[in-house]
């Protein structure tokens, strides 16, 4: 698998709060997109971002990072042959990623997903 970027998820209980805090607080003030229940937030300056989630509108369990990969059909065939537990399948979601959900040995929920262009 090729890992181009991780992006941290946070779980929140409110994400208008959440989203307020970030921006106001911390200075990640520009929101890349927001769909409700997931919302990026990224400093203008720098790049460096958060994914906030209050859930995973389509997978049984909200993911803690986000692997972002060149590949997605080659990681997902890599993972399901290296007996790695996939939690949600390979699908191209509503909004526009290519992604899956696997469970790492030590139970964090991992979304690996490739935008589509």
């Amino acid at each position: 698998m090729h890992v181009t970027q991780v992006t941290a998820n946070l779980l929140v209980g409110d994400l208008d709060e959440a989203k307020a805090f970030y921006r106001d607080v911390v200075g990640l003030s520009t929101l890349e997109f927001d769909l409700g229940w997931v919302a990026r937030v990224t400093s203008p300056s720098t790049g460096a971002h958060l994914q906030l989630l209050t859930t995973d509108a389509t997978a049984p369990a909200p993911p803690a990072i986000t692997l972002h990969v060149t590949d997605v059909e080659s990681a997902y065939a890599e993972m399901r042959d290296a007996g790695v537990e996939i939690v949600h399948p390979l699908t191209v979601e509503a909004w526009g990623v290519h992604r899956f959900l696997l469970r790492a040995p030590d139970g964090t929920v991992i979304n690996v997903v490739q935008h589509r262009g």
